[in-house]
């Protein structure tokens, strides 16, 4: 008699903790606004207010995780506006914006949210947008080809990394330059040699420049090369 009490007991036990752990399954919704402040510098070619009725390419330039922060002067360290410091003149307007945060990855929404208004506000030819970043913001550059596969006519990416599926996102028809140091410890050229094989076995257009003995600053290299810009400036989209 015991023993049948005790098997009796233990099965409603059982039972009762198999009822507490029911799931409740909930359906529910909220709506999320998310706000992005971007500091940004704008670079103007120098025939822009003297050829009142021409529509100008668009760079945007996305930079490295060492000038992110609150300092918009960090942006004047590396790649297209050290090099407008330093005098150069380019034919086309610059879209420079600053990562605010050091330590998290670049907000791709709210960059393309900026960039058209930009494009919006000034005289700008859409179908010559072109896109470049080095480093994490060549990795960002992967990431708003993936998201915004009709906004750019060409992508020039500096030691970037990406989900090599996510290749098969990216406008097929969007010319791509791919730079890389060989002696990268921080972002391995491995991450940019997986990308650039998936690419062109899948039939896009992409030129991949290996720098030997360079490790991760090997967007000096690579914004220094001329044939990049013009490169540019012969891309067009046609849709």
């Amino acid at each position: 008699m015991r023993k049948y009490l005790y098997v009796l007991c233990s099965v409603m036990l059982l039972q009762s903790c198999a009822a507490q752990s029911k799931p409740n399954l909930v359906d529910a919704e909220m709506e999320t606004v998310t706000t992005e402040k971007l500091a940004y510098y704008l670079y103007y070619p120098e025939d822009y207010d003297s050829a009142p009725e021409k529509e100008f390419p668009i760079l945007l330039f996305l930079h490295g995780g060492g000038e992110s922060g609150d300092s918009l002067v960090a942006i004047k360290r590396n790649g297209p506006p050290k090099m407008i410091v330093e005098g150069k003149q380019f034919p086309f307007l610059i879209l420079a914006p600053q990562n605010p945060y050091q330590r998290k990855w670049w907000n791709t929404r709210a960059v393309s949210q900026l960039l058209d208004s930009i494009v919006e506000n000034n005289r700008v030819d859409k179908k010559r947008i072109y896109l470049t970043g080095l480093s994490r913001g060549g990795g960002a550059a992967w990431e708003m080809a993936v998201h915004y596969p009709e906004k750019f006519a060409a992508m020039a990416v500096v030691c970037g990394m990406t989900p090599v599926p996510y290749a098969a996102w990216i406008d097929r028809n969007m010319p791509i330059w791919v730079f890389h140091g060989e002696e990268d410890e921080s972002i391995p050229i491995t991450e940019s040699e997986a990308m650039v094989n998936r690419l062109k076995a899948m039939g896009y257009e992409v030129k991949f420049t290996r720098y030997p003995g360079v490790g991760h600053d090997s967007w000096i290299k690579a914004y220094q090369t001329e044939e990049l810009y013009d490169w540019f400036m012969n891309q067009k989209r046609t849709d």
